[in-house]
């Protein structure tokens, strides 16, 4: 009975030796021992001197943004005519992350077996999504590896900017309020009670204000350990909840697009990379119907995720992507416009595209008018929480001209 072949695990191993002319020589080969280092050095003419296995680093989680920095380097030393194997050759040596360098190395091996790179990209569907794969897969096979490369690190550069502008305006305030309950807690535990036994000696009956604050003080000093516990607890099991469950992803999607000041901010965000996924891939050529597969899935939101769905299956049947995208009710009238010219003009790739360029630029301002903003109704939320504290506290000290 045939039994499967077991992967025989590689390293990285550097050496140093002389060629046939004597000339000194060095560089790295993958293999599963120095046996096979030395088997295969000798074969191509070089007497080693020196083999080690390199001391692997600690690889750090791999990101989005590393996956997009490689596609730009990949692309850069590509139209520059370096050789696809030596590129991978170049980026994984010279990423200071040594997952990223081994993930580089695994796809880099089964490229030189004869697997094709959108296939050796397939085989980690954790770090290349589909649209990844089915451009890369279209590249290679219109030729134009190089060109598509670039445009997927373009598209892949833009998506994870506007990322992180989110991330960026949504941090502040919660680094805010994260402080403002250490704080808040510090005071709570160690300061009110200071002053409670001081109020004590007074003899004195105590303000309304001043027995709320000592009330909520006993209960964290007394509760510490629960609160802390609950709100910790809490909110990680709410962010496990939200990243794995799937109704939680769908209630928490819809409730950011509705959100007061951060509503138009997501929603913006969500429309500029829906619009710039489907521009990226009509551009390369990908179908239409084949390319709204992974539009749901780039825009980031469950709601257009499935209105993505009932799009695709609406075009499918003979609609317009107009039409389709109208009848779904989640896209601005500026994008839908857009959208009619570009088919009618036989150009959805360039008009989507500069719809994409408008969002993007809208998300820039809204961040930038948003930091702005932030920053008064932060200053009157800490001087309230804090400054109403303060003042509770000191009421007593008012009267004691009455109890002497």
């Amino acid at each position: 009975m045939a039994t499967a072949a077991t992967k025989v695990a590689e390293f990285v191993f550097e050496w140093e030796g002389r060629d046939r002319n004597g000339k000194q020589v060095r560089g790295e080969t993958r293999a599963a021992g120095e046996n096979q280092v030395m088997a295969s050095l000798r074969r191509q003419g070089v007497n080693p001197t020196k083999i080690r296995k390199r001391r692997m680093r600690s690889g750090q989680k791999i990101k989005p943004k590393d996956i997009a920095i490689f596609t730009r380097q990949l692309a850069t030393m590509m139209k520059a005519g370096v050789p696809l194997l030596q590129a991978f050759d170049i980026v994984g040596r010279g990423n200071s992350n040594a997952s990223v360098a081994k993930l580089l190395n695994d796809i880099r091996a089964d490229v030189e077996t004869g697997t094709s790179l959108s296939g050796a990209f397939r085989k980690y569907p954790l770090y290349f999504d589909s649209l990844y794969c089915n451009l890369v897969e279209a590249g290679e096979a219109a030729g134009i590896l190089e060109s598509l490369l670039d445009r997927l690190a373009v598209y892949m550069e833009k998506t994870e900017a506007i990322k992180s502008k989110i991330k960026s305006a949504l941090m502040y305030p919660i680094s805010v309020v994260v402080v403002a309950f250490v704080v808040v807690s510090v005071i709570m535990i160690f300061v009110i009670p200071a002053f409670k036994e001081v109020f004590t000696s007074f003899g004195a009956d105590l303000p309304a204000p001043t027995l709320f604050v000592i009330g909520l003080s006993e209960i964290f000093v007394k509760w510490w350990w629960l609160i802390f516990g609950s709100v910790g607890g809490g909110i990680y099991f709410f962010l496990q909840a939200w990243k794995r469950n799937e109704k939680v992803q769908v209630f928490m999607d819809r409730l950011m697009l509705k959100m007061p000041v951060f509503g138009d901010l997501v929603y913006k965000s969500v429309i500029a990379r829906w619009t710039r996924t489907l521009a990226t891939m009509f551009a390369a050529g990908v179908p239409l119907v084949e390319a709204l597969d992974s539009v749901g899935g780039a825009s980031g939101n469950s709601v257009y995720e499935s209105a993505t769905l009932k799009i695709q299956q609406e075009v499918s049947t003979g609609t317009s992507l107009t039409a389709a995208m109208t009848n779904a009710n989640v896209f601005p009238t500026m994008v839908l416009q857009m959208c009619a010219i570009g088919e009618e003009s036989g150009s959805i790739d360039h008009m989507l595209g500069k719809a994409a360029d408008f969002y993007e630029a809208e998300v820039d301002d809204m961040v930038a008018g948003l930091s702005s903003l932030m920053e008064p109704i932060i200053i009157v939320f800490l001087g309230g929480l804090i400054g109403g504290i303060v003042v509770s506290m000191y009421l007593p000290i008012f009267k004691l001209g009455s109890v002497v």
